[in-house]
This record gives C-alpha cells, sequence and structure tokens, in this order.
C-alpha cells in the first residue's frame, strides 16, 4: 500500500526507521526487513549510520533480494550543512551506495555553524547555546534542494519538523513543492492542524515516532506510552492485535506514513500486519480523543533552545 506523492511518485505508507541502529544490527535488520515486505527505509545523516545502511541494501541488491528500483530510501540534510547542500547530498548517496534518492529533507528548520560535511555534531557558543548561522534562509536552503531534483540526485524533497507557520512559508517560496513533511505525530501527539494542513495543500505527512517513543526518548519527557492507554488495550483485544497494531492503524487511515522503529524480527512482523483490517469510525474517534498534545522526541533539549516553543 502506498500514497502517491505531489509529483507522482509512490511512498510505502509504511516504512522503517533506522534511528539508533548501529553495526551488524543494522544489516540484519535491513535484510530481514525486506524478506518481510518492507520497501522503504527512513534513515539521516545525523544517525550516523548511513554507511551501515549502505553495505545493507548493496548486498540486498546483489543477493537479488530485491531490486533498487523496489525500494524507496529517505535520508534527510543535517542543520550543520544548510549552506552545503549539494555536498552534504553527495555524501549521504555515497555512503548509501546510491545513485539517487527517493527522498532527500531537510532535518530540521534551523541552519546551524558549518562543521564539515559528514560532521553532524550540533556546535553550541560559549554560552552552550545552539550556534546558529543567521546568514542562511530556509529559503536559500529549500531553492538548493530543488537544484538536487533537477540534477536527478534526488527524485522528491521535503522537510521535517516544520510547523504551519514555515511549512505555509515554504509553500510561497517553493518553486518544486515539498512532497512530504516528516514530524512526531501519535495517538497522545496528533498534530491535528498541521496533519489537515499539510494534506490540504498536497504535503504527504510522515509520522516519525508513530508508536509514542516513549521508551526511547525517557532522557527527553519520561515514558508515558500511548501504547499502556486503557483505550488502546482494549481496542487490541477487540481486533485481535497489538496496541502498537491498533496506533499504526489509526496512522494509515489518517493517510499518514508510518515509520516505526524495531530492532527485533518479531516485533518488526508485527507492525508490517496492519493491512488485514479497519477500524470503525467510532474507534478512530476514539483514538481521537485521546489526545495529550504530548511530545516524546525533543532533541533540541540538548541544544539549549526550544525549536517548537
Amino acid at each position: 500500500m502506498a500514497i502517491t506523492l505531489n509529483n507522482g511518485f509512490k511512498m510505502p505508507i509504511i516504512g522503517l526507521g533506522v534511528w539508533r541502529m548501529e553495526g551488524k544490527q543494522i544489516k540484519d535488520l535491513i535484510l530481514n526487513s525486506i524478506k518481510i515486505g518492507y520497501r522503504h527505509f527512513d534513515s539521516a545523516a545525523d544517525y550516523k549510520n548511513e554507511a551501515e545502511v549502505g553495505e545493507a541494501l548493496k548486498e540486498a541488491f546483489d543477493s537479488g533480494l530485491v531490486k533498487r528500483e523496489d525500494l524507496f530510501i529517505t535520508t534527510k540534510l543535517w542543520n550543520s550543512d544548510h549552506g552545503h547542500v549539494l555536498e552534504a547530498c553527495k555524501d549521504s548517496l555515497k555512503k548509501l551506495q546510491l545513485t539517487y534518492l527517493d527522498l532527500y529533507l531537510v532535518h530540521f528548520p534551523i541552519a546551524v555553524r558549518h562543521t564539515g560535511v559528514g560532521n553532524t555534531s550540533s556546535p553550541l557558543d560559549d554560552d552552550a547555546i545552539l550556534d546558529i548561522d543567521t546568514t542562511i534562509s530556509l529559503e536559500a536552503t529549500w531553492h538548493a534542494m530543488e537544484d538536487l531534483v533537477s540534477s536527478g540526485l534526488v527524485r522528491s524533497i521535503g522537510i521535517s519538523n516544520y510547523d504551519i507557520f514555515l511549512t505555509r512559508d515554504c509553500l510561497a517560496y517553493a518553486k518544486i513543492k515539498p512532497a512530504v513533511n516528516q514530524f512526531e505525530t501519535h495517538p497522545y501527539f496528533q498534530r491535528e492542524s498541521l496533519v489537515k494542513f499539510c494534506q490540504k495543500h498536497g504535503i504527504c505527512v510522515t509520522a516519525h515516532t508513530p508508536l509514542g517513543g516513549a521508551a526511547a526518548n525517557a532522557e527527553w519527557f519520561g515514558t508515558v506510552s500511548c501504547l499502556d492507554d486503557k483505550v488502546l488495550k482494549d481496542l487490541s483485544e477487540k481486533y485481535k492485535k497489538t496496541a502498537a497494531q491498533i496506533a499504526l492503524r489509526w496512522g494509515i487511515q489518517r493517510n499518514t506514513v508510518v515509520i516505526p522503529k524495531s530492532s527485533k524480527v518479531e516485533r518488526l512482523k508485527e507492525n508490517f500486519q496492519v493491512f488485514d483490517f479497519k477500524l470503525s469510525k467510532e474507534d478512530m474517534k476514539l483514538i481521537r480523543d485521546l489526545d495529550k498534545q504530548y511530545r516524546t522526541n525533543q532533541p533540541a533539549a540538548f541544544w539549549g533552545i526550544n525549536l517548537f516553543a
């Protein structure tokens, strides 16, 4: 099952996020995922594992497990490379061992002091605040992203962690409309206005942290999990599915792409088994009423600023 982007390319509606995956774990994860049926993989320069992802993809292609054209590969431009978009994209392609990307995203709507292509540290100033580069506009970054499409290095470009106002601005100056906006959204953090705004303007929403991410992000905001909510647990019994499968199905029925993360094969299989049932309108409303505006993914907490204030 896929969503057709505003440029005609198709994006599988469920993918696998590889954040915080390392070494041999990455290779086994991706190969097992392909065998299960995954065709969409979401990476980023900042995840510091593009090279490992590339090795796994190469093995998958060389062994005949899958063809390049069957996969949808996403990666992201890091904050310190806004003034070096072409070089950063080529660096990611080299590490991933690919000749083109299906989707390249601006990871965060902020440019910081350049620290060298491939270096995704977050430079801080003398006051331990993120060292923001005020000479590079998001508009300039976007036009450099557009050049990647013209050159054939990237099929689709998009944004990530953009709110309504920044998304609206991007639409105003874009020659190529963003195909995707990727941001955190799950039953406890639904962001309905942003989801609807993007979809109204032909921008596909990718939901990162679609299961709430409480355990993975405990160092930021605690461990409250939507998967422990009684409503999801009751629905899991009703549909004979796990709470995670209920949450993912809810995301899919919102017409958002979901990219859950897991390193366990059985969980990978479970997360992919969400196409054999459908939530009723009444049950969709039950989940809609769970919204607590509870964000769990906030890496900017380490930067001395709040990007989302």
